[in-house]
């Protein structure tokens, strides 16, 4: 179990072998990096709830405080990371079972999980935030509307960025696959979370 705890960090800076590890696919395997894989989806929940249209409206009338807030947070992101755990896991799934893929859907969904360490990482951006624009982050037309705040928005693109990256990089290492097909199996599990973020955005 401590070796899947320190590939969680290592899949920072040598993916591939972290991702060939996950081809070992029984259940004792499965169970000794189940613990990382937990902590890394209800993180980058919440890292992604804090990065939507509602945390940033969430205090507008003033009614939510600091800790309101970040219990908001952290339900709304733990069951925003399950939610994307299983469904776009089932949706990766999905695209590589198309292109001939013989795993398992835990495996894809252990292969999203260490993908989306960076989208958990980027949470050490959010002390910066509150120490320079304080609670301006959660009601709209506060300080954090200039250049800074768009700074930061591109820092936290980046992080989700580094994730899809990551999303094709594992699915190649897993399978042996060449960069295109690991790109067209992955193709679907990247544009379901941009779907469903813009049809949220239009309600």
């Amino acid at each position: 179990m401590r070796d899947w705890w320190l590939r969680t960090l290592l899949v920072l800076q040598r993916p591939r072998p972290v991702f060939v590890a996950l081809r070992d696919d029984t259940r004792e395997a499965a169970a000794d990096r189940s613990e990382p894989v937990l902590l890394v989806v209800l993180l980058a929940g919440i890292a992604a709830v804090l990065a939507t249209g509602t945390a940033a409206h969430l205090n507008n009338d003033g009614s939510y405080s600091p800790v309101l807030i970040a219990i908001w947070a952290f339900f709304a992101g733990s069951v925003y990371g399950l939610f994307g755990y299983f469904a776009f896991g089932a949706v990766l799934h999905g695209g590589v079972k198309a292109l001939g893929s013989q795993g398992s859907y835990r495996r894809s969904r252990h292969v999203l999980a260490f993908a989306l360490v960076p989208v958990a990482l980027s949470l050490i951006v959010w002390p910066v935030k509150l120490a320079l624009y304080g609670g301006d982050w959660f009601h709209a037309g506060g300080r954090d509307t200039g250049g800074g705040g768009l700074a930061f928005d591109l820092i936290q693109f980046a992080f989700f960025a580094w994730a899809a990256v990551l999303l094709v990089v594992g699915v190649r290492a897993v399978h042996g696959w060449t960069w295109a097909r690991a790109l067209a199996a992955c193709a679907l599990a990247l544009a379901a979370p941009v779907v469903l973020a813009l049809a949220l955005s239009s309600l």
